[in-house]
Formats: structure tokens, C-alpha cells, sequence
């Protein structure tokens, strides 16, 4: 997906807070060698790469117009890489996570297969948005289902791979984790209006949908603002943003 990192960094603030919880879940240790999937610009793989001593980094992403944002923060033990999450290969002490896995389908099989790469004693640490019950979403899913949209979009419903804190943690019991932590947890934004929840559903939700979408990106935009403005109206608006944290160890033999 084409992704556009001045879109995205508009809320930059609201959208750092989750990883602050994210952050306090790592086992910090020395020498460790970590992942970043969906590293984005990198400006919070450095912080993770910051608190964690003599450690080697990896910022992983699919975007080359992020990573090329990423360059800036590179230093030594901390670099950037072109590459899919999903097929992630080697051997890892962390493999890390902030609002970056969402986009990958079949969470059953994306999860094992990431508990697969941790070394022994490993860890991984996940954040991913639960936010797909609220208003916003689902207006832009209504929209999507509606002529001329799905007839120019084929049909296309992005629907979430997101599972529920329950799932998360029980896959993690079954596929040996320990030390499993799994919750959910509101981070209230309060936005200027719903034109701003619409400036900041642009650079997330609505991103695969303006990739296909062409000439009717437009169009598309305007209904959706005009039944924004009809189910949020005020100023400010109050916007709860539901995200889900978790986090487990894989024993050691």
C-alpha cells in the first residue's frame, strides 16, 4: 500500500501513546537481536533500540516511502530494512510490534509463525488497533458497499484480522508461551471535529481503499466526511481509540 508518512504523522502524539504502554511490556536485557515489524519511520524503533543496552536492531517495513523517512534515525546497531512481517525468517530475542500487524491477514497462522522465529527465552511484544466497532469504521464500511464504490472497488470490504484478547491469549498458551500478557485498553483523543477524525482515519484505514479506488478517491472522501459530520457533530469530538497489548515468553529448553 502506498503509504504517506505526513499523512500518517499528523496525530503523531496520539498515535506514540499506545506504544508507551508497549514499551513498559519488553523484558529490557543486554545483547539481544530484535525486530520491529512495521517499523514505519523509525523514530520509535529508535526509542525501542534506546532501552535496550548492546543490542542489535532491525526495523523491518513495506513501505519504501517510510523507510526512506527511517533513514534519518539510523545509527550503529540499529538499521532499516525493505520486507514482508509476514515472511519474517532467522532467529530472534524480541520480536516487536506497534501497530503494525493488523495489516497482515490470518492472525492464527501470523502468530505462530512469528512464535516460530523467537529463539529460546525469546519474546514477542505486540500492539494492534481493536478500533473496528467504532462509528468511523464502520461508516467507511458502508460507504464501500455502496454505488458507484463497489463497483469501483470490486467488491473490496477491508475486514480485520484482529482478534480478540481471549484469542490472542489462548493461541499464545497453546503455542507453549509463558509469562502471556493480553489486554485491552481505551486512549481517549479528543479531535478538533469530525473532519479531523476523518484526516486521521486517511492515513490508516482508508489507505487500502485510496489505492484502489482512482479518479473515485473524490468522491468517496466527501460522502464520507458529509456522514461523519451527520454522526459526530460538535467540537470538540470525543474519540476512544481501542487498541490491544500483548506479550509472551517462549520457554527456554
Amino acid at each position: 500500500m502506498p503509504w504517506n508518512p505526513d499523512q500518517y504523522h499528523k496525530f503523531q502524539a496520539q498515535r506514540s501513546a499506545p506504544f508507551d504502554d508497549l514499551l513498559k511490556l519488553v523484558e529490557v536485557r543486554p545483547h539481544l537481536k530484535v525486530v520491529d515489524l512495521g517499523c514505519g519511520t523509525g523514530e520509535l524503533t529508535r526509542r525501542l533500540a534506546d532501552i535496550l543496552p548492546e543490542s542489535d536492531v532491525l526495523g523491518l517495513d513495506l513501505s519504501p516511502q517510510m523507510l526512506a523517512k527511517a533513514d534519518s534515525v539510523k545509527r550503529a546497531g540499529l538499521t532499516f530494512e525493505l520486507g514482508d512481517q509476514a515472511n519474517l525468517s532467522g532467529q530472534w530475542d524480541l520480536i516487536f510490534s506497534n501497530a503494525a500487524l493488523q495489516w497482515s491477514e490470518n492472525h492464527p497462522r501470523l502468530i505462530g509463525h512469528l512464535y516460530d522465529r523467537l529463539a529460546a527465552g525469546g519474546q514477542i511484544v505486540v500492539q494492534v488497533p481493536s478500533n473496528h466497532t467504532h462509528i468511523s469504521h464502520r461508516l467507511i464500511s458502508e460507504t464501500a458497499r455502496e454505488e458507484p464504490f463497489i463497483s469501483i472497488l470490486d467488491y473490496y470490504l477491508r475486514q480485520t484480522p484482529v482478534l480478540s484478547i481471549e484469542e490472542y491469549s489462548r493461541l499464545l498458551f497453546e503455542l507453549g508461551g509463558e509469562e502471556i500478557i493480553a489486554f485491552e485498553k481505551v486512549y481517549p483523543h479528543v479531535l478538533e471535529n469530525a473532519d479531523a477524525v476523518l484526516e486521521w482515519v486517511s492515513g490508516t484505514a482508508l489507505v487500502p481503499y485510496f489505492e484502489r479506488l482512482g479518479t473515485g478517491k473524490d468522491l468517496f472522501v466527501e460522502n464520507i466526511r458529509a456522514k461523519f459530520r451527520a454522526a459526530m457533530p460538535g467540537n470538540p469530538v470525543f474519540y476512544p481509540f481501542k487498541r490491544t497489548l500483548f506479550s509472551a515468553h517462549k520457554p527456554r529448553p
